[in-house]
This record gives structure tokens, sequence and C-alpha cells, in this order.
């Protein structure tokens, strides 16, 4: 409560807090407005049978569950950001741009994502709607009628990030993890009032290790964005003129998770990519087109083979990811331009090994927490026996995450006024 008449008492941050609430409702609404045509009931039952879609539903803010014309949400933009990312390993000139040209270049970079969302989007919108139609969520339409909506659900998505970078602009948190955030929570209510209405006091015990476990999650996941390794850094003394500078000791956190929650969306990826390949495929043979998607539902309905892949899937690209936004040679590089160094170990290849090493050892155990996380449904309904509602660990993931961050920025938000910050 202290906390809040803190928050309040700032007017500036009282609106910036009042504004990105109005933003986000705003969106909620526009996931409330389906395309046309939608058959409600066959869309709930495809839903219920396959998960993979309850995961994507994440990351699109809640709009993909009612097919609205916000359905793929901030989805697309996330594609294309981790695609440019990976450019940075191709393109030495993309990688100078996102690490070396500082504000100006991460802009352009940043604006580079916005323009391959759009494209990625119309691809998206394309293969999720012909993906619909082969199960009957939605009839066969026209030329004119797919075009339209295929344009609408693009242009949702173009919505859905612009208003994600609006409440981003308030410095209160970022719009992007916020709206997945609102959609996350949005389904709250109906997951909690599935499981009263699925109680009976013989279930009391499995009810009663449900909860415990999902506390412990929480816990978890809070140590595993927390958790950090402080690697102790010694500055040389210089002197200039009859100054002397330098003699400092600090030191460089490496963060256990550097991945984030972006290894689960590459796997995510991954696994509804025969879906997908399948619209494609029957395109040119029906024959061929239902064998693949056969395959695909048949693999995710088992649940031990399909939690074992994904399991592998998000640890590989724990590793992946990390490699990808953590250069040791690169660290190692600024640290000796600025006259720091590890005390022990020489300057040069000596510390980009020891750094290279120091991340491969901390990034295994935020590897194998992070395929704990993704898998989490399936170990506890092993454990409870609980088939009607399962705590998803990505979402709590998210959740927990993006809370961390909030509060952060919220704090700085109030340090800057000189107000005590939030512990």
């Amino acid at each position: 409560m202290e906390r809040l008449v803190q928050i309040f008492k700032v007017k500036e941050l009282r609106n910036k807090i009042l504004i990105v609430l109005g933003l986000l409702v705003a969106y909620r609404v526009l996931a409330a407005i389906p395309i046309p045509g939608v058959n409600a009931q066959a869309l709930q039952n495809y839903f219920n049978s396959n998960q993979l879609l309850g995961f994507l539903n994440f990351f699109s803010g809640g709009g993909l569950a009612t097919l609205s014309v916000v359905m793929l949400g901030v989805g697309p933009y996330i594609t294309a950001t981790i695609v440019m990312q990976l450019m940075t390993i191709i393109f030495p000139r993309m990688k100078e741009l996102y690490y070396e040209e500082g504000a100006r270049g991460q802009a352009k970079f940043n604006q580079y994502s916005r323009l391959l969302t759009v494209p990625f989007a119309f691809v998206q919108s394309y293969g999720f709607l012909k993906l619909l139609i082969s199960q009957g969520v939605i009839p066969q339409p026209n030329l004119f009628s797919m075009l339209s909506n295929v344009i609408v659900i693009t242009a949702g998505s173009m919505v859905a990030l612009w208003l994600g970078e609006l409440i981003s602009e308030q410095k209160v948190g970022n719009g992007i993890s916020l709206i997945i955030l609102a959609g996350i929570l949005s389904r709250f209510p109906t997951t909690v009032g599935t499981a009263i209405a699925a109680y009976t006091p013989q279930m009391l015990t499995s009810y009663l290790v449900f909860i415990v476990i999902g506390f412990l999650l929480i816990a978890g996941i809070v140590y595993l964005n927390e958790g950090e390794r402080k690697i102790p850094v010694a500055y040389a003394r210089r002197v200039r003129g009859n100054k002397m500078y330098g003699g400092d000791q600090s030191y460089l956190p490496l963060k256990v998770n550097q991945a984030g929650m972006i290894p689960l969306i590459f796997a995510i990826s991954v696994l509804l990519f025969p879906q997908f390949l399948a619209q494609i495929v029957i395109l040119f043979s029906q024959k061929w087109g239902l064998a693949i998607s056969n395959f695909a539902q048949a693999f995710v309905a088992n649940q031990l083979y399909y939690g074992l892949f994904y399991f592998l899937l998000v640890f590989a690209f724990t590793y992946f990811y990390t490699a990808i936004t953590f250069n040791p040679e690169e660290v190692a590089k600024n640290l000796q331009q600025s006259g720091g160094f590890v005390p022990g170990i020489r300057p040069g290849e000596s510390t980009e090994r020891f750094f290279g090493s120091i991340v491969n050892r901390i990034t295994f155990w935020g590897a194998v927490f992070l395929g704990i996380v993704a898998i989490f449904p399936i170990l506890i309904q092993f454990a409870t026996g609980i088939s009607v509602v399962t705590i998803s660990g990505t979402a709590i993931l998210i959740v927990v995450a993006v809370a961390l961050e909030t509060m952060r920025m919220v704090d700085s938000e109030l340090t800057v006024r000189e107000y005590e910050g939030i512990e």
C-alpha cells in the first residue's frame, strides 16, 4: 500500500500509469472484435485440442483465442526482431549497426524490424487462416474475403506494435511485454473458474500440491531472472598531468538467463512449422499435405516424445541465443580498451576464454531450468493427476519477468524524483 501511495503522489508518474492502463484497455477491446465468419464452438474445440496454439495466444496478447483483428498481436514483430538479430551474425554491417553505432544505430535497427514485420504478418496471417479453414473453424472464403482478412489482420499487428511503442514511451514498462502480460492475465478468471467447477473433495490433496508447486515455480523463476554471476573487474591506475585516474574496483554481472523467453518462442516456432508447412504442401498435393498434418498432430499428442523434443529445443536455443547476445570477444576487447581487467586473468584472449567458459557453465543451468519451465504443464499433470487445469510455466515466466522489469522502471522513475525506491 505504501508503494502505491508513493507512486500516485507523483502527478507525472500517475498520469503515465493511467495512460498505459488506457492503452492496454484499448488493445483488449480490439482483441474482442473477431474477423467475420468465425465458428466459435469449432474454434474452442480446436484450441482445446492443440496446446501449441495456446502458447501462440500468449504472444498475441490474447487476441488469437477469439480470432480478433489483432489475432497475431506482436508475434510478427517478435519474429522480425529475432530474424534481425540473427542477421547480425551473417552480415557484418548489421552487427556494426546494432553494436557499435550507439542510439542512432539502434533506432535504425528497430526501424528495419518494423518494416520486416509487415511481410511476416502478411504471410503468417495467410498461413494461419488456411490452417483454420482446413479445420472447419472458418468457412472457405472467396478471394476478396481472404485478401481482406489478411490485410485486416496485418494492419491489426501494426496497430498492436504501435500501441506497444506508445506504452514504452511512458517509461514505466516495456510495451510489447505488457501487451503479452495483459493477454495472459485476461485468461486468469476463466482458468480459476474452470478449476473451481471441476473441484471435488477427493481432489483436495491434488489441488494443494498444485498450488504449492505453482508457488515453487514462481520462486524459481524469480531466482532465475535475478540470478547473476558477478565477475570482479579492476581498472589500472593512469596518471595524466597532476591527476590520477583508475584504480577502482567493480564487477561485471553475467545473467544466468541471458536469453529471457526467446528460446521458448524459437522452440514453439519450430514445433508449429510442420502444421504451417502442411497448409503450403496441400496446395500442390492434398495427400502429402494431410500426411504432414496428421504426423504433426500425432507427435504433439504423444506427451513423452513431444515433451522431450520441446525440452531439447529450448535447451539448444538457450545456448544459441546467448551466443548471439553475449560475445566474449567484444566484452574482452571493450574491457581492455577501458583499462579494465579481471584480476588474475591476462587481458585479451585469456579474458575472452575466461568469459566464454563462465557463460557456458551458467547458461547450462539456465537452459535446464527454461526447459523444465517449457514442459511444466506435462510434469504437473503427472504429479497431480489434474488435467482440467494446468499451470503454464511459460505464462508464469512472462508474468514474473514483466512484473520485475516494470517494478525496476517504476523504481527508477521514483528515484529520479528523489522519492524512496521500491525495495
